[in-house]
């Protein structure tokens, strides 16, 4: 084939205008143009021709009268469905939908505090919730208690009035990169829980790649199974997202499809350490090669793993590399209130150098009030979160977390090697450290879902492909708990293996259905229903 002369292209582009108007020249030029980048933006974008498609026609059908009536009738059922369940779990309980007129009783106070804390129909104190908990007694509790009463003013917005604070704050965060084995350039910042720590270390990436690299359409590229609030972090930041499916055995990233899916435009590479649904670890030592490889940052949630991944080589427990202590790894989130067993409200993410994190910062300097700067979401925090932390880590010290973790991994392990030892069910890949996954290739999974629901065991629901988890904590490790669970498991099992062919009801169905339909955004207002349904008052209550 011979080769096309520029002298052949250029008279072909000056055919096509001849005889014609300057205004048609112009037209034919934008709208050229405009097309041009249209494709170019088609061709480019994370998202599928086929899902946009898709999603499209989804749009589309929601606007025939017919089909729109009945989303919102089922809607409004979802919904009663959802209120009901709030209003019978307070049934014991007064509601207050007017300030008082007058001053109440401290200890009055006080007694209504403790029923409203005493309505669940879980015994979480008891080990019968996934998670949720991961520490109590009742001397932890006490200090906690006493930390609060004397902090709970204390805000590090003002660092000149409560320099205290921000000290400790500083020391959590340091000691924290030297458990993870950060250097000394290791830094970060402590947020109200791990989806704060991953939505501000998107919007460092972000705003680094559009820095450094003059990035205008950032991409983070990232495991199927990454906690849902890399997601948010997406739709708050206008980040696009390309998903990476994982291995149907082991349930982590396929190494091979996230290389292909780098872009000039992706500011992060993303792994779990481990994933929320399943337990696993992705292989953050290829993942870390990759970073090194194309310049990218690499981030390491490891908000679930959090100190108990730290500390299981201390305890005795094989752990592949998965921190600051692997070449290419630039950041973490770590969840001092979940292993690290700090009350609710405290995370951390960490970076391997100060340049990503004032990527993070937000600052202000037109503002009639002065100079405004954040490290974060928060203006004002509560400096009684951070003094409650600080205390935690104190109180326990490495020697107090290797011996908890040893604890907690050693329940975890034996409950997972009970569970692969019932048949009719599965364990999902190999679990990293306290949470295991069990599906079923004989029944429909949910069904023993609600089966251990009926026996007050309050459990994880996972969907594509569907599956339930246990995450193992302290609570899990007091005698006898570990085994009224398998016992528990086995009992359903055998029962529901009786007639494998039941259908899904109650909440399972619900559930179930869910799963099933391929416009997601129906589910989505129907997820939008059960939030609302949480914040659920009566009408017409004086």
């Amino acid at each position: 084939m011979l080769p096309i002369k520029p002298s052949s292209v250029t008279g072909f582009i000056n055919g096509i205008f001849v005889g014609k108007q300057p205004w048609q020249i112009s037209a034919t030029t934008a709208i050229s143009v405009i097309a041009g980048l249209w494709i170019w933006d088609m061709l480019t974008d994370s998202e599928s021709i086929y899902e946009k498609g898709k999603r499209q026609v989804f749009r589309l059908a929601k606007k025939i009268p017919y089909v729109a009536e009945k989303i919102r009738v089922e809607g409004e059922n979802v919904l009663r469905v959802f209120e009901n369940e709030m209003a019978e779990a307070n049934k014991n309980l007064d509601y207050c939908l007017k300030l008082p007129q007058t001053r109440t009783d401290t200890v009055q106070i006080l007694n209504a505090v403790r029923d409203h804390l005493g309505t669940s129909k879980y015994n979480w104190k008891k080990g019968y919730v996934s998670g949720t908990v991961y520490y109590y007694d009742e001397k932890l509790n006490d200090l906690m208690a006493e930390v609060v009463r004397i902090s709970c003013y204390a805000n590090p917005l003002h660092p000149d009035v409560f320099p205290g604070v921000c000290k400790m704050e500083a020391e959590i965060i340091k000691c924290a990169v030297d458990l993870f084995h950060g250097t000394e350039d290791g830094c970060g910042v402590m947020t109200s829980g791990g989806t704060e720590s991953i939505i501000m270390a998107c919007k460092a990436y972000r705003d680094y790649a559009k820095e450094t690299r003059g990035v205008k359409r950032p991409e983070i590229v990232l495991p199927r199974t990454a906690h849902a609030a890399f997601d948010k972090a997406g739709s708050y930041l206008g980040m696009r997202l390309k998903h990476i499916d994982v291995d149907s055995h082991t349930m982590s990233v396929n190494i091979s499809a996230m290389k292909r899916a780098i872009t000039r435009n992706t500011v992060m590479l993303v792994g779990s350490s481990p994933n929320f649904p399943y337990g696993t670890i992705d292989n953050i030592e290829e993942i870390a090669k990759l970073g090194l490889k194309y310049n990218i940052p690499v981030h390491v949630d490891c908000c679930l793993g959090s100190f108990i991944a730290a500390f299981m080589p201390e305890a005795g427990f094989k752990v592949p590399p998965f921190d600051f202590g692997v070449a290419g790894v630039t950041s973490m989130s770590v969840d001092t209130h979940k292993y690290g067993f700090a009350p609710k409200g405290t995370s951390l993410v960490l970076y391997s150098k100060p340049e990503y994190r004032r990527c993070q910062y937000y600052t202000s300097l037109s503002w009639p009030g002065g100079h405004y700067g954040s490290p974060s979401v928060s203006g004002s925090r509560s400096g009684a979160v951070i003094a409650e932390c600080w205390a935690t880590m104190k109180y326990f010290g490495k020697e107090g977390y290797i011996e908890a973790t040893r604890e907690i991994v050693s329940v975890s392990r034996y409950i997972e090697e009970g569970l692969r030892q019932i048949e009719g069910i599965f364990v999902f890949g190999q679990p990293f450290s306290t949470v295991i996954a069990v599906g079923s290739e004989q029944f429909h999974i949910y069904r023993l879902s609600q089966a251990l629901s009926d026996k007050k065991w309050n459990l994880n629901m996972l969907q594509f492909p569907f599956g339930f988890h246990i995450c193992i904590t302290q609570l899990h490790t007091a005698p006898g708990v570990a085994d009224q669970f398998l016992n528990d498991v086995k009992e359903a099992v055998e029962e529901i293996l009786k007639n494998p062919d039941v259908s899904l009801s109650g909440k399972g169905a619900v559930y179930g259905m869910s799963a099933s339909v391929p416009d997601r955004s129906i589910v989505g207002d129907f997820t939008k229903f059960y939030i609302d349904a949480l914040f659920y008052t009566p009408k017409n209550t004086n």
